[in-house]
């Protein structure tokens, strides 16, 4: 849900400002939301109890983001043919 939430409010935000979504140009939102929730379900799996599950999950996401931020990491784009 998390996942759907950044990147459906960020895809809306672009489209009322008349941009291509950051989401299909750079960045990793989706990726590092993705793999916050597949942390968190992970964690319940494994008897984790929902908050820290929760709070490790968020905190890969983050910490995914953040990384990605500062390394300039993005996902490749597709190429004109």
């Amino acid at each position: 849900m998390g996942t759907i939430t950044g990147v459906g409010g960020g895809t809306v935000r672009d489209i009322l400002l008349a941009r291509v979504p950051t989401v299909l140009r750079a960045d990793i939102y989706a990726t590092a939301g993705l793999l916050g929730a597949v942390v968190f379900v992970g964690a319940i799996k494994l008897k984790f109890s929902p908050r820290p599950a929760a709070i490790l999950g968020g905190t890969v996401c983050f910490v995914l983001r953040m990384i990605a931020v500062i390394r300039h990491w993005s996902l490749p784009g597709l190429a004109a043919s």
